[in-house]
Parts: C-alpha cells; sequence; structure tokens
C-alpha cells in the first residue's frame, strides 16, 4: 500500500515551503520533495547569495566617498574565497530555518524527486516509492536558459557564477535583463573588466525608457562596457585557457569567463506531466487559472513554473493564495497587475505600476514628473552620479499610475511606495504628505508641476 497524504508539493522554494506549512496548518497531511537543497532558487542560488554579492561589490565606491567625508586608511584589499565561505554559512542557516519551520509544522520533507504518474500520485526517482494525493502542487520553479551556440558549454550561469573558485579578469555577461544588469555591475564593482552583451537596442526591456537609459549610461560611467545589437556566433577554448568569443559583428575578444543570463524557463522536464494530462501554454509553462489550478482538477501549479511574474515574493503570494482557496474555503487570486520590484544594479532601481509608454497607450492624458539630482552623499565628492524620481499620472483623475526610481536606496523606497500605489493613491495623496528632510525620498512628495504631458499619445511640453 503506497502512502497517502492531502496534498504532495514538488519542489521546497518559497512558492512550495509556504503552500506546504499553511496547508498543514489547516489540518491537511502534506509531504513536501525536494531532490536539491530546501528554500530554492531564492534562497541557495538567486536574489539572498545575489544581494549579498551586491553588497560586497559597493564597498570600493564606498571606500572612495569615505575619504571626502573625512577618513583615511590604508588600500583596502578584496579576497573572493572569504566573501563565497561567509555566504555559503549564510545560505546553510537559511536552509536550516527552512527545515526547522517545514518540521514544525509537521510538513513531511523527502529528499527525493517527485515525478507524477497520474492526477492523484507521484513517484518518487530515488527510492522508488509511488505516493498517493489528493492533491498534488508542482512548485519546481526555473532554471537558466543557454543559448544554442557553438561553445556554450564553456560558459557559467547564475548557479555557477556564486560558485567560482576564483574571480577572472575579464567576463562577459550576455543579456539584457535584470540578471545579467545585476551581475555586471557585481563583477565590476569587485574589479572584474566586465562587458555586458545583449542584442537589443537597449538593457532592461520593458522597463521605463528613461530608466533604461540612465543605468546604460551609469554602468558605462563605472567602466562596465556594454555592446547592444550583437550576439555571440561562436566560442573557443584559447590556449591560455580562456575563452575566445566570436560574435556577429566578426569582432574576436578573449575573456575569462563567458556567463549567460539570457532568460529563464520553466522546470518541467521529466516531471511526467503527460500523464495527468498536465497542460503548458506557448512558452512551455505550465498553464493555470487565476486560483493557480492546471488543466487537471487535483493538480495545481505556484510560482515560475508557470512563468507569470517570476519573482520570489509573488510565488509566497500564489502558495498562500492556493492553500487559501483549497483548504480554507476562501477564494483567493493574486492580483499581479502592481507588483513593486527592484533590481540591485549599479544603479538601483524600484519601480511600482505602469511605465510612460504603457500609461501613454492606455489613457488618453497623462502628467509626468521627473526630477534628477545629486544623491547628498555624492555632494562632498566629484562622484557625479545622479538618482532619478518619476512619477506617471492619470491626468484626469489625478491616480498614481506607476512610480520609478533610480540611485541608492530604490528598493527599499518602492516598497513603501507600492503600497499607495496599489491603494490607489492619487497625486494629491502624495502632495498632502509632509516631507521627511534631507531625504532623497521626499521628492516623491516635493513634485509639483508636471515636466510633460502627454496627450493621445504626443508629448506635450
Amino acid at each position: 500500500m503506497s502512502r497517502h497524504f492531502d496534498l504532495v508539493v514538488i519542489g521546497a522554494g518559497s512558492g512550495g515551503v509556504r503552500a506546504a506549512r499553511m496547508a498543514s496548518t489547516y489540518g491537511a497531511k502534506v509531504a513536501i520533495i525536494e531532490e536539491y537543497r530546501l528554500g530554492g532558487t531564492c534562497v541557495i542560488r538567486g536574489c539572498v547569495p545575489k544581494k549579498l554579492f551586491v553588497l560586497a561589490s559597493r564597498y570600493p565606491e564606498q571606500f572612495e566617498v569615505a575619504q571626502s567625508f573625512g577618513w583615511s586608511f590604508g588600500e583596502p584589499e578584496f579576497d573572493w574565497s572569504t566573501l563565497l565561505a561567509n555566504k555559503d554559512k549564510e545560505i546553510d542557516r537559511l536552509e536550516g530555518i527552512y527545515g526547522n519551520i517545514l518540521g514544525g509544522a509537521n510538513v513531511e520533507i523527502i529528499r527525493d524527486r517527485g515525478v507524477v504518474t497520474g492526477p492523484s500520485s507521484v513517484k518518487l526517482a530515488k527510492a522508488g516509492e509511488e505516493l498517493s494525493a489528493e492533491r498534488i502542487l508542482i512548485a519546481t520553479g526555473g532554471r537558466p536558459f543557454v543559448p544554442n551556440i557553438p561553445g556554450a558549454e564553456m560558459g557559467i550561469t547564475s548557479n555557477e557564477a556564486f560558485h567560482l573558485q576564483k574571480l577572472p579578469k575579464k567576463i562577459l555577461v550576455n543579456g539584457g535583463g535584470y540578471i545579467a544588469v545585476e551581475f555586471a555591475g557585481i563583477f565590476a564593482g569587485l574589479g572584474v573588466e566586465t562587458t555586458l552583451l545583449y542584442r537589443g537596442d537597449q538593457i532592461l526591456r520593458g522597463f521605463d525608457q528613461d530608466v533604461r537609459e540612465m543605468v546604460a549610461q551609469q554602468m558605462k560611467d563605472r567602466g562596465v562596457d556594454i555592446k547592444l545589437g550583437a550576439e555571440i556566433s561562436r566560442m573557443d577554448r584559447c590556449a591560455s585557457g580562456n575563452i575566445d568569443v566570436s560574435f556577429s559583428s566578426g569582432e574576436v575578444t578573449e575573456f575569462g569567463e563567458v556567463m549567460f543570463a539570457t532568460g529563464r524557463i520553466p522546470n518541467i522536464e521529466g516531471l511526467g506531466l503527460d500523464s495527468a494530462d498536465v497542460k503548458l501554454n506557448a512558452g512551455r509553462a505550465i498553464h493555470v487559472d487565476a486560483y493557480s489550478q492546471t488543466s487537471c482538477p487535483s493538480i495545481y501549479a505556484v510560482g515560475d513554473v508557470t512563468n507569470r511574474a517570476n519573482l520570489t515574493p509573488v510565488a509566497i503570494r500564489e502558495g498562500a493564495a492556493f492553500v487559501e482557496t483549497v483548504y480554507n474555503n476562501n477564494p483567493t487570486a493574486v492580483d499581479h497587475s502592481i507588483i513593486p520590484t527592484a533590481v540591485f544594479s549599479e544603479p538601483e532601481i524600484g519601480t511600482v505600476g505602469m511605465t510612460e509608454q504603457d500609461a501613454a497607450s492606455t489613457h488618453d492624458k497623462v502628467n509626468v514628473y521627473v526630477s534628477t539630482f545629486r544623491p547628498m552623499q555624492n555632494t562632498l565628492t566629484s562622484r557625479p552620479e545622479k538618482m532619478m524620481f518619476k512619477l506617471i499620472t492619470d491626468a484626469q483623475t489625478d491616480k498614481v499610475l506607476g512610480v520609478h526610481i533610480v540611485g541608492p536606496a530604490s528598493g527599499e523606497m518602492i516598497q513603501m511606495v507600492g503600497i499607495a500605489v496599489s491603494m490607489g493613491a492619487t497625486k494629491a495623496d502624495f502632495d498632502r504628505t509632509i516631507a521627511v528632510h534631507p531625504t532623497a525620498a521626499e521628492e516623491l512628495v516635493t513634485l509639483k508641476a508636471p515636466s510633460y504631458v502627454i496627450e493621445n499619445g504626443k508629448r506635450v511640453e
């Protein structure tokens, strides 16, 4: 007789862990299956170690700024192995916390690979045991996509970047999304000669155009070589052990490492989805309805494997909504329309709501407020970097449609701004708020006249 559970969760990342824990507190008998480590992409090889690397990469600039504030010290030295060891120690700590949370909620943790064998059954690939379940939740996340290029196997992805034995002297980061931009900033900040390659006309596709241009320019000012409108045609190992990269332009350049940050794809291979007739969408992600239910009524999916909004807090919210719907008789759908997010690039980005381009295409008339200035930290230095605050409002209703911030602590600020925008705040609501001085964030409530207006898709000064 196979063991029976009310819920079997495949994947112990952020969404799966939240769902498993909550379902158990509502009285369900739950098992969670994980073949690698508890915590998923975010904790093990994503946002947590990446943020630690980002923080490490910012110190050289802080050392430089400190001297303008009267500090003096010897030549700073950086040790990559120390950062790796301390990062690993922190990841181990967090994984232990995840295990304790699941154990404390009486969730059975199974260290194996789960394969769906039918609408109500999951087989453990290593142990060979087949579990029966009233419901199955797939939360297997995603993985880096590597393009089909001759020699691509010589490159690394974000997975391997967290475990490099030594920093290369020169690296090529292939991609233009937030992962590529963040890692380009990390490597450049740690002293690596960094080139960012993107086939499009500007990095950060999908972000507000002013944000894209400002970040690209400041990355260049910080020493990142950004190559646009080009691709890798092939990679070859050269005599030095480095990699010769041939570009579509015909240029050939040698790099110590090549990192592919060319998008992520859902982890669906070998999951046995066909056995339960689980349908995929055009992007090869699991197709789900508003309540995360798949085409098989007993199987649900949350997080990156559904490719709705590939962010850790979204996966957590989807996992919680699934449990509320199924185990608490409280149908809950996650609103993906307004999601505050941050890019830990150099400079940092915080954004919520519509871009100027989106607002102009969906509203008859929008007001755009833009302010750029040097952050206070730079005023005693010769550093030219500026911050930008950009608000986009509906000219007819005064509702704030989008907020975009570039500069220090943008990620921290956008979380608070996201509350107001999610509540439907107007520009008048912002204006009524007394400024906190002297802060950069006060710019959010002191912007008065629009910088320009867009009416029927056309800019009016």
